[in-house]
């Protein structure tokens, strides 16, 4: 570290991380079900077997339901202190990353990249790549915020720094841990306290003229 010519990289999940990826699901599933959204439980773990979703399967129709029909990925509410704490992060000089793995349900790829492209403009966060990967630890980052479980043991097993931005799928997952966007720039300062000055700066909300899609 760091990497790219000097710069500190900075790898950042999307849902779950800079994204209420699960409280907008718990709305959207609360239509799917035909329920209460009040009867669906915000305390869940990965694969939402809380809310009665029992089966990959399951889950795959939901997710569908909510990406094709409900524009999940356009309209999902940003985290607190995301933009924030990244236009900060940015402008002190680290290069942002996004790394997400949301094309894994098959034959609307398009449709996911277009909203999920749409939600980083109109959310003016600030990146300078854009990259859909399942293997994280294959994209190269310095520092990686992540919360999904297995991502997180996955990319520490390979031995990369990885925050765990805490969550209720994720309560196993030991320290570095940040329960706020305020806490990951703390960890991330002290992790790497000093980027390099010198680089061109992210234009927020718009990639810059180095940014890729990778799939």
């Amino acid at each position: 570290m760091p990497s790219d010519s000097g710069q500190v990289v900075l790898g950042i999940d999307l849902d779950g991380v800079c994204a209420d990826f699960y409280e907008r699901m718990r709305h959207i599933a609360a239509e799917w079900l035909e329920c209460d959204v009040e009867k669906l439980t915000p305390d869940v773990s990965y694969g939402l077997p809380e809310w009665g979703i029992g089966s990959p399967e399951q889950y795959a129709s939901l997710h569908r339901f909510a990406v094709t029909q409900r524009d999940l990925f356009s309209s999902v509410a940003m985290i607190p202190g995301a933009r924030r704490v990244l236009r900060q992060l940015s402008g002190e000089g680290y290069r942002i990353r996004i790394i997400t793995h949301r094309l894994f349900i098959q034959y609307f790829h398009e449709l996911a990249v277009r909203q999920t492209i749409a939600w980083l403009d109109h959310n003016g966060i600030p990146y300078l790549d854009l990259c859909f990967m399942k293997e994280k630890d294959q994209v190269g980052a310095d520092i990686y915020v992540e919360d999904s479980p297995n991502n997180i043991q996955q990319l520490r097993s390979a031995g990369h720094f990885a925050i765990c931005f805490a969550n209720s799928t994720n309560k196993d997952i030991k320290a570095p841990r940040a329960k706020t966007w305020d806490e990951v720039y703390s960890l991330v300062k002290e992790r790497a306290p000093t980027p390099n000055p010198s680089i061109e700066r992210t234009r927020p909300g718009k990639p810059g003229r180095a940014s890729h899609v990778k799939r």
